[in-house]
């Protein structure tokens, strides 16, 4: 069987985008996304496709790559957290950057937006 994974930056970042805005439960319920680029186009050092925040106020940012998209956050991730296939975690003193490889990986990295905004 052959398995075929979405790869592009842009794909991976619409999807993470309507799994954002489309749950209701808490906390993501307070989750959107702002200053949206629709035409935004992938490339190799990365574009900012569009922000992320909670109650309105901007925490993040999905950046674009030709192969993959990441998802940087302010506030820091718990040390147990355990990145699902697909998701990369860098920790640094600024944030998180969640590296995001495929279209399948969307939803760990919506596991850890959670546990960062839980943190």
């Amino acid at each position: 069987m052959v398995e075929d994974r979405i790869t592009d930056g842009k794909r991976v970042a619409q999807l993470l985008a309507s799994e954002l805005t489309g749950l209701e439960t808490p906390p993501l319920d307070r989750v959107g996304v702002v200053d949206a680029t629709p035409e935004v186009e992938p490339t190799a050092d990365g574009t900012a496709a569009y922000g992320v925040a909670i109650d309105g106020d901007r925490i993040g940012t999905v950046t674009v790559f030709p192969d993959g998209a990441t998802l940087s956050v302010d506030g820091s991730l718990p040390e147990a957290f355990e990145p699902a296939d697909g998701i990369d975690v860098e920790r640094g003193d600024e944030g998180v950057v969640v590296r995001i490889e495929h279209a399948a990986a969307v939803k760990g990295a919506v596991d850890a937006l959670v546990a960062i905004t839980a943190a």
